[in-house]
Order: C-alpha cells, then sequence, then structure tokens
C-alpha cells in the first residue's frame, strides 16, 4: 500500500504536500463560510447567498476551462520543478493578501472572487505540472500507487482541514487567520521541491517550442479510446462533484441548521469516505475499466441519496460511500490516463484530463446552487446525483462516437498505433 514512499523524493514531496493540503482545506472551508458571512445583509436570514458560493466556486475553476489546455503545453516545454516552486508561492501570496484584508475587515465579497480566479488562473499551469511531476519521481511501475497515495494524502487532509478550519472559525472569531495559516503551510511543499535529489529523478526531456503542439495533444486524445473513455467519463462526474464541498455547505447550514464546526464535520466526514477509498486503490496493482465505471456510478446514486437524508446523522453516514466512489473514480481515470500516455505527451494530456477535471465546475457549480436557491439544497444535490448517471452512459455513446470518426479520418496515425500497441 505504501511502496512509493521507499523513495526519497517522492516521500519529501508527500510530507510537503501533506501539510500544504491540510492547509488548502483549511482556506477552503474558510473560503466558503466568508461568502456567506459576506452576502448575509443586516436583518436577512443569516444564510448568506449561494448564488454567491456558486459564483466563487465557478470563478476559481474558470481558469481551467479557459487556458487549462496551454498550461499542459508549458508543462512539456519547460523543466516541472521549476514551475511548480514558483506556482506555490504566488498561491502564498494571494492566501497572505485575502487574510490581511478578512483580519482587518476590508475584505468584500469581490475580493474573494478575485482571488479565486487569480488561484484559478496559477492552476492552470501547476496542476497539469504537478501531475505529470509524479511519474518523473517514481517512474512508471509505482505510478498508480502513487496517485492512489497523494489522493489518500489529499483526502488525509481533506479530514482534517474541514474540522480543524471549523474550530477555528468557532474559537478565533472569524476567518482571516485562516487565511495566513494556509500561506504558512506552502512552505512545506516549497522546501522539498527545492530540495529534492535531481540525479533520482526521470526527467523527461523539454519539448522544444513548435506550432501545432496543442493541436497535437488534442488529436492524440481523441484517436485512443483508452485515453478518451475515462476523461471524458470524468468530465460528466465532476461537473457536480467539484461543487460538492459547495452542497456540503448549503446542506448543512441551510437544511440541518448546523454551524461552522458541524459544517467541517459533515466536510471531514465525507474525506473519510474519500480516504477509505484511494487506500483501497493504493492496494490495487492495476486500475481497470469495471473500477472506473463502478466510482461513477456509486457516487452519482449516493450523491442523490445525500439530498434525501431525513435528519443530519443519516447526512453523515451517506457521505462516507458518497467519498469512497468519489475517490475511486478520480484515481482509476488519473492512473489509466497517465499509464496510456506515452512521456513527451503527457503535459499536454494532464492538461485536457485537468481541464475536464475542473473545467466542469463554472457550468456545474452556478447550476446547483441556482437550484438550491429555488428549490432548496436536496433539490439541487439529488438533481446533481441523477446527472452524473446520465453523463456516464453519456461518456461511454460519446467514446464510440468520437474515436471512431478520428480513426476514420486519421487512418493512418490509427493503423500505426495499432501495429505498435
Amino acid at each position: 500500500m505504501f511502496r512509493s514512499l521507499r523513495i526519497r523524493n517522492y516521500r519529501m514531496f508527500a510530507a510537503g504536500g501533506a501539510v500544504s493540503n491540510t492547509g488548502t482545506w483549511l482556506q477552503r472551508t474558510a473560503q466558503d463560510w466568508l461568502v456567506l458571512d459576506l452576502t448575509d445583509v443586516p436583518g436577512g436570514s443569516g444564510m448568506g447567498s449561494a448564488a454567491a458560493l456558486g459564483t466563487a466556486t465557478a470563478l476559481q475553476f474558470l481558469p481551467m476551462l479557459l487556458f487549462g489546455l496551454f498550461g499542459g503545453v508549458l508543462a512539456d516545454r519547460y523543466p516541472k520543478r521549476p514551475i511548480l516552486v514558483t506556482a506555490q508561492s504566488l498561491m502564498a501570496a494571494l492566501a497572505l493578501t485575502i487574510g490581511v484584508l478578512t483580519m482587518t475587515g476590508t475584505a468584500q465579497v469581490w475580493h474573494v472572487f478575485v482571488m479565486a480566479f487569480l488561484l484559478g488562473l496559477i492552476s492552470c499551469v501547476e496542476v497539469p505540472t504537478r501531475q505529470a511531476f509524479v511519474v518523473e519521481m517514481v517512474g512508471r511501475r509505482d505510478l498508480p500507487n502513487a496517485i492512489a497515495l497523494n489522493s489518500s494524502i489529499f483526502n488525509l487532509a481533506r479530514v482534517v482541514g474541514p474540522a480543524l478550519a471549523g474550530l477555528l472559525i468557532s474559537m478565533l472569531g472569524g476567518t482571516g487567520p485562516i487565511f495566513l495559516i494556509n500561506a504558512l503551510t506552502f512552505g512545506g511543499v516549497i522546501a522539498s521541491l527545492i530540495f529534492m535529489r535531481k540525479a533520482e529523478l526521470h526527467t523527461v526531456e523539454p519539448l522544444p517550442r513548435a506550432k501545432g503542439q496543442l493541436r497535437e495533444g488534442l488529436r492524440y486524445v481523441l484517436e485512443r479510446e483508452e485515453l478518451l473513455m475515462p476523461i471524458l467519463l470524468i468530465a460528466f462526474v465532476s461537473m457536480f462533484a467539484q461543487s460538492f464541498s459547495m452542497s456540503i455547505a448549503l446542506m448543512a447550514r441551510d437544511e440541518f441548521g448546523a454551524g461552522a464546526s458541524s459544517f467541517g464535520l459533515a466536510s471531514s466526514t465525507f474525506a473519510v469516505g474519500a480516504l477509505v477509498g484511494a487506500l483501497l486503490a493504493a492496494r490495487r496493482v492495476r486500475l481497470s475499466r469495471k473500477v472506473l465505471f463502478a466510482g461513477a456510478l456509486g457516487f452519482g446514486l449516493f450523491q442523490a441519496a445525500t439530498g434525501l437524508a431525513p435528519f443530519y446523522p443519516a447526512y453523515l453516514l451517506l457521505l462516507i460511500p458518497t467519498g469512497i466512489a468519489l475517490i475511486t473514480i478520480n484515481t482509476a481515470a488519473n492512473a489509466s490516463v497517465q499509464l496510456a500516455t506515452s512521456p513527451e505527451m503527457r503535459g499536454r494530456v494532464m492538461g485536457i484530463y485537468m481541464l475536464v477535471f475542473t473545467g466542469g465546475a463554472p457550468l456545474g457549480a452556478p447550476l446547483i446552487g441556482w437550484l438550491s436557491e429555488l428549490g432548496g439544497p436536496r433539490t439541487g444535490v439529488v438533481v446533481s446525483g441523477v446527472l452524473v448517471i446520465v453523463g456516464t452512459g453519456l461518456a461511454v455513446l460519446l467514446t464510440r462516437l468520437i474515436a471512431g470518426r478520428a480513426r476514420r479520418t486519421h487512418p493512418v496515425t490509427a493503423r500505426v498505433r495499432h501495429a505498435v500497441t
């Protein structure tokens, strides 16, 4: 289960990531709560604006939708470690800025919107670079295990971060200190990147600058069912999965009348399931297509079930299998895409993968926010679950149509690929 940790560079990266991810989840929880506080008008219901919360979530993922493909090209063109150090430093500066604004009482909701958009802009380059960098630390043999362990670390932070954020918001009387704490936690991952042993990395020669590299990456994916299927599937799932933390905030606050600490508990319960799912995935040597579809359908079903939970303890229990299903599909899709991609194409392919993984949120989050305001949070959650199930079926149909058409359009490429495989 933990075999990738025997590699020094990955062990350092994982340790730094554990600290940084905890800070990130502290900030994500604080950001949602800050938006609700800032949009709660005097004499209002005390619930804040679901639409504003959806807008903040959408703005954080919108840059990936607009510029994510170009970030993947940059990940192939330049050494990955310097890119990651620069990106992590910029995100730390943003956390520090919003923290100071909040602490001084000058923060406004548009400040949060701007910060969310800038974070998304940096992520356009940082996320595909980080995803493609994993194989340089561990090699192909241990790649599925490293991806699963990354998910475990991420979701362990997801367990600790929201619960700790809820307690700190209550104890410290506001969200400002949370942003400042997050700014400090970036030091862990930056230090791990700086002190890695370069000679032990499985580095790939940077791709020379040339025209048509973005189109080449798109064509590469469209002609390969083993890439197109998981990418389309994750596109439909993540459109509504990325806004699920927003749904947890709305359910906890509006449906069950819970405070900040209970909201953190709900987020952590969901993350417990995700952590279990990641550890189960780490035990597998190979993640099959059956696992991929089981995770997608399971997430849709359990997500809809959480929206129908009659009381808070039942809601918490249903969040656990929902988290297991979500992390199962995320880990299986990520590993299958990376293993099916040649090294010189990995940055661009992961740019496409992360585009669909995060780029659906600007569509899904406002829709769920609007449905939650119109019919209540339960309506938004149930509709999300149903749409995930429908999207799973559409992914299968579209893969056959698109890949078949691409092979007919470029028959020579298809024959060469078949001969190689």
